[in-house]
Parts: C-alpha cells; structure tokens; sequence
C-alpha cells in the first residue's frame, strides 16, 4: 500500500511517501512560502531530485504540483496509485487516536481551531485539497495527543471550576508521534531503558516523561502555545498577566496573536525565531539574544529536572528535533549539573555528534544514557494509517 503522509505548517508542506508494510520511503518532497509569493519547492525520489520556485497560492496548489512531480520523477507512474493520505494533525479536542477523516473530524478539527490556530487550519485546508486531488482516496488523521492518553488524570487536569474541564478545558500532551517514535525506537536499541525523558526540540518544542513505553506527563497543556518556549510561542505563561495587558489597552485578540507569533526566542530576543541566528547574535554579544538562550534552558531543564523527580530518575535522556540534534552547546546547557541524578555529558562525544546519527554522548561513568536520536514522525503516522485501514 502506498501511503502519503503529510506535515503541514500554515505555509508549509512537507511529505514522505511509504510502500507499507515494507516502510520503504520512495519519495520526499516539501514546499514553502505557501500563499506568500516565491515558494521554493523540492522532491526526491528514485535517486533524482527536482526544484524550483513557483507562487503556490494555497496548500491545494502546492499537493497540485507534488502530485505531479511524483509521476514525473516515477515514484509513482499516476496518482491513482497513491492509496491513502496520512496526517499528523494536532488537535481534535475529544476526538484521539488514529481515525479516518470525515466531516465530523473535519468539523471538530474546525470547533478547536482557536486553540490550535497555526496547525488546525492547515490540515483542515489540506484534507479538502487532496479530497479534490484524490477524489475517493480514504485519508487518516492520526492526532498528535493520542499518545498521552495514557498520562494519569492527575496530570491531566488544571485546578479550574470542575465545569470548565467537563468543557474539555486540559491538559492534552502533543507532539506525540516523535515521542512515540523515540519510545518505541528506544524499546529497540536500548530495551533497558525504562524510563526515558525525550526532548522534541525544534521550532516547536516538548519534553515528555516515557516509562514502559507509554507517555506519563508532557510539558504541554491544552494548546501547543504551552510548555518549553519555542520559536515564536510563548510557553508557559501566567493567564492574569492578561489583566496588565488589557489595562494597557491591548484588546483580547491582538494579545493571543502576539503571544502565538511574536513570543518565544523571538519575543526575547528581539533577533529572530531561529535558533541558529538567536545564537549567532548571542556570539555577538547581543544581551537580549544571550537572554533568549539562558531562558530556553531553564526552561527545558524546568521539565527535565520535574521528570526525574516524577519517575524516580532516568535511565536515558533523549535528545530530537531540529535544535536537540544539532544544538551541541544546547544539549550541553541543559545537561549541566546533572550529576546528583547520574547524569554527566561526555563533552567531546557531544560535539563529535553529527545530529543525524543515533550517537550516545554520555560519559563512561554516567549512570543515566544521553542520546542524540533523530524523530521519525512520518513513520509512525505511516504505521497508525496503515493499520486504521487494515480494520
């Protein structure tokens, strides 16, 4: 069965295509600036790659011309050869797990939009495109909070008027098919390990305990704005500092839209919401950029440190994403003073990292692991699609 799944951003797409149940990857493909003017596009398959720049007016226009490179590049001779689409959608309130598309998913992914704003809207838009494109191809979402389901309900909840969370006002837990695929992975190469805390940093970012394989706390609450800051979202952040802001005369909408795209390495940098280019002025001698990147790690070992409390230690440390597979003073930052729980970095392992490698960069006389794992979220969304259809 071939099987597409998308990644999408609200100006980016990105896919992978699978032959399951081999898990064979014949194609990957991306677009950006979706909607913006001069979108810049890729696809590799068969051992050839195309690129160019083209305006995609929408995300419908960019599966538009995928489609069609995948046949010109022989991934696929047509597209009726595509059997199924797979998203890794984010938030579908009661609606968990791995589940075909239909209107109803549709029209519940539409009612949490409002907290999900960069993500929901996108696969909303995608769905209807490649249900023009692929007229009868079933699609799956599988949702990124299903893997927490398993998070006791004491964590689950926030200590609000009992009616707001039958409202399903709580903590969901997201980024779950990179921490799904770390858990799993781990049970692989590192069957030992019990209890594992995986670090998905990136542009978006999330720390999740793992023990026996099942998610047991995430640093995110009902949106994907919460937890460890990211790249331009704000984190954790105190709701009756609302209060200042209105006085202030900002109305409730400006506030959300500022905190969810001027917050984060960003809002305190005041640089950029790349990591790379936040560092880069930090070597510069740029204080709010210095500030920026202290803040991060506190806020990361934040939820590291609560974890090892939670499970009693840990038997490895994981570190994916963009920033936790190439970040080496990062990773080093975060680990440091670690070593009343076991845990001490080998500095000369973590620099010798490449980030695309599975790699450990422990010390020889540490007593918790510290890998650098590279996430496989496609794969996994792969999987769960595959095995939804086979019911």
């Amino acid at each position: 069965m071939l099987i597409l799944v998308a990644n999408l951003g609200s100006t980016s797409f990105k896919y992978k295509l699978f032959a399951m149940p081999a898990e064979e990857v014949l194609a990957v493909g991306s677009a950006d600036r979706i909607g913006q003017g001069g979108s810049s596009w890729a696809v590799e398959a068969k051992g050839k790659k195309a690129e160019g720049k083209v305006d995609l007016a929408d995300h419908g226009a960019a599966i538009d011309l995928h489609l069609k490179r995948l046949v010109e590049l022989g991934a696929i001779q047509n597209i009726a050869q595509v059997q199924a689409v797979g998203f890794k959608a984010v938030h579908g309130g009661p609606i968990s797990g791995a589940v075909r598309v239909d209107e109803k998913v549709i029209a519940t992914m539409q009612q949490f939009a409002d907290v999900a704003p960069a993500h929901n809207p996108p696969y909303i838009a995608a769905m209807r495109a490649f249900a023009k494109e692929l007229p009868g191809v079933p699609q799956v979402a599988a949702f990124e909070t299903a893997f927490h389901q398993t998070i006791p309900q004491a964590r689950q909840v926030y200590a609000i008027p009992w009616e707001w969370t039958q409202m399903g006002v709580r903590r969901y837990g997201f980024h779950g098919a990179s921490h799904r695929y770390i858990g799993t992975r781990m049970a692989e190469i590192a069957p030992k390990a019990r209890r594992i805390i995986s670090c998905h940093l990136g542009g978006s970012c999330s720390i999740c305990a793992i023990e026996d394989g099942k998610s047991v706390a995430n640093s995110f609450g009902m949106t994907a704005q919460s937890g460890v800051f990211h790249n331009n979202r704000v984190g954790d952040f105190d709701a009756f500092a609302m209060l200042k802001l209105l006085k202030a005369g900002l109305d409730v909408e400006t506030i959300f839209k500022r905190l969810g795209k001027e917050g984060g390495l960003l809002g305190i940098s005041g640089v950029s919401p790349d990591m790379r280019e936040v560092e880069k002025a930090a070597a510069g001698g740029n204080e709010r950029a210095k500030l920026a990147l202290e803040a991060f790690v506190e806020s990361c070992r934040h939820y590291v440190g609560a974890y090892l409390a939670l499970m009693g230690g840990a038997d490895a440390v994981v570190f994916t994403g963009g920033i936790g597979q190439f970040g080496k003073e990062i990773r080093q930052a975060i680990c440091a003073r670690m070593e009343y729980a076991g845990l001490r970095l080998d500095e000369a392992k973590n620099q010798a990292a490449s980030g695309k490698d599975e790699v450990r960069i422990e010390a020889t006389n540490s007593k918790v692991a510290v890998w650098v794992l590279p996430t496989n979220e496609e794969l996994i969304v792969a999987r769960q699609a595959a095995a939804v259809l086979a019911k």
